[in-house]
């Protein structure tokens, strides 16, 4: 069993720069590939995105690419999103993922986060 608490949301202004954390538990965390994904209001959530056990392995949605970083440090069960130059777009809850292969936790984690606030004003 994984749980997963983000953090490191909030409200900032378009152009800012924001880095969520999400905290996993369990002595198993460096064997997981780990995913953060978004929800709009009204909209379905979306990937954004994703990394392999050992942090070589990176993935993202087009639309954040060049914006957005994804790290992990399995020394402290914790994976990050650096969002730089953010966008109103970019409005939504984020929630961080985790399951076992880098294609799975794409298109079935078996675990989520329960999600944390990011809020860009124009």
């Amino acid at each position: 069993q994984v749980q997963l608490v983000e953090s490191g949301g909030g409200l900032v202004q378009a152009g800012g720069s924001l880095r969520l954390s999400c905290a996993a538990s369990g002595r198993t965390f460096s064997t997981y590939a780990m995913g953060w994904f978004r929800q709009a209001p009204g909209k379905e959530r979306e990937f954004v995105a994703r990394i392999d056990w050992s942090g070589s392995m990176l993935y993202y949605v087009d639309s954040v690419k060049g914006r957005f970083t994804i790290s992990r440090d399995n020394a402290r069960n914790t994976v990050y999103l650096q969002m730089n130059s953010l966008k109103p777009e970019d409005t939504a809850v984020y929630y961080c993922a985790a399951a076992r292969t880098i294609v799975t936790v794409y298109s079935e984690p078996d675990y989520w986060g329960q999600g944390t606030q990011v809020t860009v004003s124009s």
